[in-house]
């Protein structure tokens, strides 16, 4: 197990914890599964939802906190998060995860579907263990059913180039900014702060997210595959029309036009076209300033945060993760 810890010196024990839970938890009979799963785990994730938990828990009240749920609860959303990446993967046909084969390209889908669907039973045999009688059962079995409307929704503009900002927006808010949200108000909640807080922390964690997948979204269009340990421009070529795009595209559509009319039929050499067009009509630009307006409002917000070590740590972590420079 990499050394996530290390980034999050406050919660350092507690997140070693974590990640001994999840080889604990992630056991199957199929050793080449096995190491599948293991490979995920540790091939670079920088368990960011799990540290946001701890660090939102870590400016409660501690006399009142019981550190084994702290650490199930935890384990539960990056054992989540897992399960979505290995479903990603099967929708976007991704050949690679974290530098590494994924599951569906390694064993085929039908063994990719239910590895995935296995995590998402370990997620709710950890939520039964650490919630029995929490009303944030059912705040999680929310945040699932909306995670998966995220990527129906995404399914459902896939190659439509009428989707509008309200589209991808409705889509980030399921598929990313969910988890983040419910990582960051779960760890005020079961850290024993007051609702307003836990109220705070959510909104806080929803402005990361948005910022975060907007920053993602920017790197299909800037970065490598090397660097980016993926393919790049994967979400053109099935069609998920990003931020960067949607703003490029908007004053020029008919620069667009011809390449996006073909589909799934769009060459990588017309997809680097594409990508020319975004950068040369200023969609990355415009995608930076959209993502530091989210960046701004959650640090805003993380300032009225009772002060603590914990508050610290999550205002550092946020400008590490947002403040990204290209």
């Amino acid at each position: 197990m990499l050394d996530y810890w290390n980034n999050y010196p406050t919660i350092q024990e507690k997140l070693k914890a974590v990640c001994s839970l999840i080889e604990t938890q992630v056991q199957v009979r199929n050793q080449d599964i096995q190491v599948a799963l293991t490979n995920l785990a540790q091939a670079g994730g920088k368990m960011l939802r799990p540290a946001l938990f701890l660090l939102f828990s870590e400016i409660g009240d501690k006399a009142k906190q019981d550190e084994e749920q702290l650490i199930k609860v935890a384990t539960s959303l990056e054992i989540l998060h897992m399960a979505t990446l290995i479903h990603d993967d099967i929708i976007d046909d991704s050949p690679l995860r974290r530098g590494l084969i994924t599951v569906q390209a390694e064993y085929g889908k039908d063994v990719a579907v239910y590895t995935g669907d296995l995590l998402f039973t370990v997620f709710f045999d950890l939520l039964a263990d650490a919630m029995n009688g929490s009303e944030f059962l059912h705040t999680n079995a929310r945040s699932m059913k909306r995670l998966l409307l995220g990527e129906l929704d995404q399914m459902h503009i896939r190659f439509d180039q009428n989707q509008t900002l309200s589209d991808y927006l409705r889509s980030v808010n399921g598929k990313t900014a969910e988890l983040f949200w419910l990582s960051c108000i779960e760890g005020a909640h079961f850290g024993k702060t007051d609702v307003e807080t836990q109220q705070l922390a959510g909104r806080i964690g929803r402005n990361i997210g948005v910022a975060f997948q907007v920053y993602d979204d920017i790197l299909d269009y800037v970065s490598d595959s090397e660097t980016l340990k993926k393919p790049v421009l994967e979400d053109l070529a099935q069609g998920v029309y990003t931020l960067p795009l949607l703003l490029a595209k908007e004053a020029h559509p008919e620069a667009f036009s011809p390449y996006l009319d073909k589909k799934q039929a769009i060459t990588t050499e017309e997809a680097q076209k594409v990508s020319a067009l975004v950068l040369e009509y200023d969609g990355v630009e415009k995608a930076k300033e959209f993502a530091l307006s989210f960046t701004e409002k959650a640090l805003a917000e993380i300032e009225l945060l009772p002060d603590s070590p914990g508050k610290t740590m999550i205002k550092q972590l946020t400008s590490d993760l947002l403040g990204r420079d290209y």
